[in-house]
């Protein structure tokens, strides 16, 4: 069964870099990711799709820019008319719809803030297929420099709800979890009760963050890891930057930037019970 994602839910990341090839030898020296050329021959870029143990990841894709970055997608039925419906909210179109193939329709929107996020259209590729498993994405983060306005707008735009946790503004698609539940997770909330997760952590799709001083408004990737050190140590041999380090009750976490410059955090999951 492929794992597909509702209207509302980040759906896929992916990572232009300047230098295809270097990416590929640092993802997959510290992610052990494999790599499958989807464009034809005669194409003009490249887009590459990351895979763990067979499974979609997400992707990676040449660009004429400086620095490298990660991207955040959420998924939408119709990315015409979502595009009409963020625009009317306050977003701006930064590249209008278009189609990726058979693989889906998407556009390239910016929030209000400035943060820069994609829609996906799911056709053929529904999107990342594994998650939250060493090696695969687990959230991306929207670093916001205002929450109280990132809030409204993402609420009206895809019905999102904010809970303040204390600890982090966990951002929840009610009826998420339901759909997980349905479809490849049926024992997601007996799994999460073990650990003592928040109520309605079930339909967790992302967090929002204060961003740094001086750090613009962006969504940011993390990727879970099995062993934060190991990772650390490999993303440094590699000629990463290591720009930080964290330990909480959940997590032990470490702030990277890759060689070509895209910032992207690798998190370890240590709940209390463990």
């Amino acid at each position: 069964m492929q794992r597909t994602y509702p209207q509302g839910v980040p759906s896929w990341i992916d990572t232009e870099q300047p230098d295809v090839d270097a990416a590929i030898e640092f993802y997959g020296g510290i992610f052990g990711w494999t790599f499958q050329d989807v464009m034809p021959p005669d194409a003009p870029g490249r887009y590459l799709i990351a895979r763990l143990d067979g499974q979609d990841v997400g992707g990676m894709a040449g660009t004429q820019k400086s620095a490298a970055a990660w991207n955040t997608y959420i998924a939408v039925d119709d990315a015409d008319a979502s595009s009409a419906r963020l625009l009317a909210a306050g977003a701006k179109l930064e590249s209008p719809p278009a189609d990726a193939g058979e693989g889906g329709r998407g556009a390239v929107l910016s929030d209000p803030e400035g943060a820069e996020f994609r829609i996906w259209q799911a056709r053929r590729r529904m999107g990342s297929q594994v998650a939250n498993v060493p090696g695969a994405w687990n959230f991306s983060d929207l670093h916001t420099s205002d929450s109280g306005a990132a809030i409204a707008f993402y609420g009206e735009a895809f019905g999102w709800q904010v809970d303040d946790l204390g600890f982090g503004k966990l951002i929840r698609r009610p009826g998420y979890g339901d759909h997980l539940e349905a479809t490849i997770d049926p024992g997601i909330r007996a799994r999460q009760a073990n650990v003592a997760t928040p109520s309605g952590f079930e339909d967790a799709i992302a967090w929002i963050a204060d961003a740094a001083p001086n750090e613009p408004p962006r969504w940011h990737v993390s990727f879970t890891v099995a062993d934060r050190d190991k990772t650390v140590a490999d993303a440094e041999r590699l000629g990463a930057t290591v720009l930080g380090q964290s330990d909480d009750y959940w997590t032990r976490s470490a702030l990277i930037r890759d060689p070509q410059g895209a910032v992207f955090t690798a998190s370890q999951f240590t709940p209390p019970s463990s």
